[in-house]
């Protein structure tokens, strides 16, 4: 679906990770996630880590290796960002200028930080380009 797409730096939110990781009876979904993420050129943040594993832990009861192991793969395969000041302070702008959440700010800002172009989640407006830099799309658009 997506592989006619170019490849482009993209940032990829939790919940993308999560119809990923997770097979249940939404397969379309879990089968676009999938692709997105083993496209190359991925970015995640140390957020979207502990919020995926957390997650991984509630739904799917991952055992403690399993989540050892997927810790360690996200920081073999994918480049991790982490929230440093100036995540945050770019965060507290966003807030301000594009009246987004607290947490949705952070993984904007981690985003545009990382120099990323695309921000996969179906969290925030589809669309919206932050910035002039970042454009969030919502991976799943096409099922509406």
């Amino acid at each position: 679906m997506l592989a006619d797409k170019p490849l482009a730096h993209c940032f990829v939110d939790t919940n993308v990770w999560l119809y990923a990781l997770i097979v249940n009876d939404d397969t379309q979904k879990h089968q676009i996630a999938a692709e997105i993420v083993q496209r190359g050129n991925v970015v995640v943040s140390v957020q979207v880590i502990n919020e995926t594993c957390v997650n991984l832990l509630r739904k799917a009861h991952l055992s403690e290796t399993q989540l050892y192991d997927l810790i360690v793969a996200f920081y073999a395969k994918y480049e991790v960002v982490a929230s440093e000041a100036q995540v945050l302070l770019r965060a507290s702008r966003l807030r301000a200028q594009y009246s987004l959440s607290f947490w949705d700010s952070l993984v904007v800002a981690s985003a545009i930080e990382s120099g990323c172009t695309m921000l996969y989640t179906e969290d925030m407006q589809d669309g919206m380009t932050v910035e002039g830099q970042l454009t969030i799309v919502n991976p799943f658009r096409i099922l509406a």
